[in-house]
């Protein structure tokens, strides 16, 4: 949910009785200061700021010199001019953003990609924060626990975004939410949250009985007003169907699901991430191309998304699945 988690967005949820994110990993240090006081400013209740670990990548002159060649096309294509140098883009968990972990103390914070150094999980934990992370498969779930997390978060295969893998070779091991989570319940004591293709209340009460005891919802909150998605991302969210969209390496580098447009059908992770980025951002800031060209990121699950304020949807959500629960039980 990077650059489109507001603090709107993330407050309204909070307010309605979830945990709100803020995904931060994507906002310079001086805009996760403002940011998150911006939620404070919106709300009292508990919410998440989400960071990506990862090793930068180290580019070599070669492999630079064929990915400015196998973008030039397109480059040309779009009057851009020559492609940049390739560059990495300083998005990871490094120290100017533990020391504002550190400084602003939020309730939670939340990993993707693995954990921080064990030296910055104890300064984070002596704050008071619970912390969180992905996991893609059984391993990568037991991994976290073993290392001190307060909670997992079992993403499956149908989520939108960036696979959280980081114990996962290549392109291998996606697994579904429905096999997964209850695989990650029985693997580890701590509570464990589900997330991929949930997105109304019937995926909430699912993952509920699997043995879940919370779900992370975020292409559901798209729509919402509260969101910080473009027009053109609106619109085609509004169009999506289960089969829209694609998991590829073209954006940034790393596995990740968005919609189908030219840039994730058309293009390969020819950098590592988060290099690739150099290369993609400029494409989808060029005048009258957002819809080819953006990233616009989403789960299976779109087509299940309603339009509506963010705290209504919350409440909606929760009350569906108690619902379906009731019943169950009945």
């Amino acid at each position: 949910m990077a650059s489109v988690a507001t603090p709107a967005l993330a407050a309204a949820v909070s307010d309605a009785g979830g945990l709100g994110a803020l995904g931060s990993s994507m906002l310079p240090v001086d805009d996760l200061r403002a940011q998150t006081e911006d939620v404070r400013r919106r709300t009292d209740r508990p919410f998440q700021l989400n960071f990506f670990c990862h090793e930068p990548p180290v580019v070599d002159v070669d492999v630079a010199a064929r990915a400015r060649e196998y973008f030039t096309p397109l480059y040309d294509e779009l009057g851009l001019g020559d492609p940049p140098e390739p560059s990495v883009p300083a998005v990871e968990f490094d120290d100017a953003r533990l020391e504002a972990v550190l400084d602003l103390r939020p309730p939670v914070v939340s990993f993707h990609f693995g954990l921080p150094s064990p030296d910055a999980m104890a300064a984070i934990r002596d704050t008071g924060a619970r912390i969180l992370a992905s996991a893609t498969t059984v391993a990568e779930a037991v991994h976290l626990e073993e290392h001190g997390v307060d909670a997992v978060v079992a993403q499956g295969a149908e989520a939108g975004g960036h696979r959280g893998s980081f114990l996962v070779e290549g392109d291998d091991g996606p697994i579904g939410t429905l096999a997964l989570v209850p695989q990650v319940v029985d693997a580890v004591g701590v509570p464990v949250i589900a997330a991929g293709g949930i997105a109304d209340g019937r995926g909430l009460a699912a993952v509920l009985a699997l043995g879940a005891g919370a779900a992370q919802l975020g292409t559901a909150f798209l729509r919402c007003p509260e969101s910080g998605i473009s027009d053109a991302y609106r619109d085609a969210l509004r169009e999506a169907q289960a089969d829209g969209t694609i998991l590829t390496r073209a954006v940034s580098g790393r596995p990740a699901r968005a919609l189908r447009n030219r840039m994730t059908s058309e293009l390969s992770g020819v950098l590592p991430y988060p290099a690739q980025l150099s290369l993609t951002v400029p494409l989808w800031q060029s005048a009258g191309r957002a819809r080819d060209f953006q990233p616009m990121w989403s789960g299976q699950g779109a087509a299940l998304a309603a339009e509506l304020p963010a705290g209504e949807l919350a409440e909606a959500l929760a009350a569906d699945a108690r619902g379906i629960l009731g019943t169950l039980g009945g």
